[in-house]
């Protein structure tokens, strides 16, 4: 997955913002997290949706049992670094929780139904996070 993601963010990085399969036309932002037990910086590229100003993602993991690393390094760490197109700029990322959760998943997955497919096939529930800019 790191060889993957890997090629994902450079591909990014080179075509401002734009990568190809299996993202292509995808709405994809960069993240990159402060470690919560290495410190290292990790950068995740990630498909989005809007919320007025805020950016959400999901830490869906592909409807795995586990959260993904980059959710619990925000946990730990919520500052974060965000890249969408060529901008680049520090966020406070956040759990949302109850109706606000609800809201900001399902509008993901009427975009992206594969989120759909992604919850039934776990028990654990995906959370949702926002990305709100800084200064």
């Amino acid at each position: 997955m790191d060889d993957f993601n890997a090629r994902i963010v450079d591909e990014f990085r080179a075509n401002g913002g734009k990568v190809g399969k299996p993202f292509e036309g995808a709405p994809m932002i960069l993240v990159t997290t402060t470690g919560a037990r290495s410190g290292n910086q990790r950068t995740s590229p990630l498909v989005h949706t809007r919320d007025g100003d805020r950016y959400v993602i999901i830490a869906s993991y592909a409807g795995a049992p586990k959260h993904p690393a980059w959710y619990h390094n925000i946990v730990a760490n919520p500052e974060v670094t965000v890249e969408v197109g060529t901008e680049k700029f520090q966020a406070r990322a956040s759990t949302v929780q109850g109706e606000e959760r609800q809201r900001l998943y399902d509008a993901q997955a009427a975009l992206m139904p594969n989120f759909t497919e992604y919850q039934e096939k776990t028990t654990r529930q995906i959370p949702v996070v926002v990305l709100e800019r800084i200064g």
